[in-house]
């Protein structure tokens, strides 16, 4: 493996876990007003602040959760008590922790999802902040002048917490190792991903932005080969079919020097059943790879092994060869998946 794989690899986070702990709410204040003919006044303390949130913010421009992998504490301030003259006391400042679009932030006791960051800016708090107990002043009633009590803060929250991320994309490529995933991303994108004539050269998600017509653009995600059995944990099987479950189109890139076409489509699909069988109902587009290594002939006879209720599309990278027709393809399957979306949100 050269030095750069391994720093692309190593660079690649798509797993955490962090101890986050919010602040505690400050002390209600327990004061009496004091003026100058006034031995003692009235009840005057302020309230506790509020303590401080530890809060995810969604970020476009990040692709890995790398910067939290060595920041496993994340602590945020406490709430300052309150003070005289009804003065609340100054509230924790909050930690914001950016992540990137498609993280997934999990109790890691249960197991449980607590909640997704699938937009930009998107905030949600993941350890509220204790709230701030209430001064005396609040006590003051008909029967009790002079309360010499007040409300302690309540604590913050704290605990363990999973962040798993899901590539967010328009289109996931998915197929076997050395299916030519890697050659088309870099081909119709300005991504950049390592390419070589041997399995598993993708080990890590890759991204490229892929422009079409008319300064439209869409996102493309260059998934690690999958083998069969990776729906069992075979290989590293559930960290790659992972990243497909958020992706709106799958795209099944079978290459042309296969043995048999549609039985490889079919253990794809198989394996993405197995997985997480809601991934049936994404739209899907089947390509044939490499189809430079074929004559019209070959074509013919491959395209006669799969059904009719099953279009496919020859494509070559090399030559670019039915690459525009192949966008074309990606981009009313992008479009039928958003409005479909549409309609049901209404």
């Amino acid at each position: 493996m050269s030095k750069n794989r391994k720093e692309h690899s190593s660079n690649f986070v798509d797993y955490v876990k962090i101890f986050c702990a919010s602040g505690n709410g400050g002390a209600g204040s327990v004061h009496f007003r004091r003026e100058k003919f006034v031995a003692m006044g009235g009840p005057d303390g302020g309230d506790g602040g509020r303590g401080g949130h530890v809060i995810l913010r969604g970020e476009r421009q990040l692709w890995t959760l790398l910067h939290l992998k060595y920041r496993k504490h994340i602590k945020a301030q406490h709430g300052k008590p309150g003070g005289k003259q009804t003065s609340t006391g100054k509230s924790g400042d909050d930690v914001y922790l950016d992540v990137p679009l498609g993280t997934v932030v999990k109790d890691a006791d249960t197991n449980e999802v607590l909640f997704e960051i699938t937009e930009v800016g998107q905030e949600l708090i993941v350890a509220e902040g204790g709230v701030g107990g209430l001064g005396n002043w609040h006590f003051k009633n008909s029967t009790q002048q002079t309360p010499r009590y007040a409300q302690p803060g309540t604590p913050g929250i704290e605990g363990w917490f999973l962040l798993e991320l899901k590539v967010l994309a328009d289109v996931g490529l998915v197929g076997f190792p050395n299916a030519g995933k890697s050659t088309l991303l870099s081909v119709v994108s300005a991504a950049k991903p390592e390419i070589a004539d041997y399995a598993f050269t993708t080990l890590t998600p890759n991204l490229g932005i892929v422009a079409y017509r008319e300064n439209l653009s869409f996102v493309m995600a260059d998934i690690p080969g999958i083998i069969k059995g990776a729906s069992e944990g075979k290989g590293l099987g559930y960290r790659f079919l992972r990243h497909i479950e958020r992706n709106s189109v799958l795209l099944f890139l079978i290459p042309a020097d296969s043995t048999d076409h549609f039985a490889e489509y079919q253990v794809l699909e198989n394996e993405l059943e197995n997985y997480n069988d809601e991934l049936m109902h994404k739209d899907r587009i089947v390509a044939i790879s490499k189809c430079d290594m074929l004559d019209q002939e070959l074509m013919d006879e491959i395209s006669k092994t799969f059904p009719k209720g099953l279009p496919h599309i020859f494509f070559s990278s090399i030559t670019q060869k039915n690459l525009p027709q192949l966008k074309d393809h990606i981009w009313t399957a992008i479009n039928r998946v958003q409005a479909g979306s549409f309609q049901d949100e209404n």
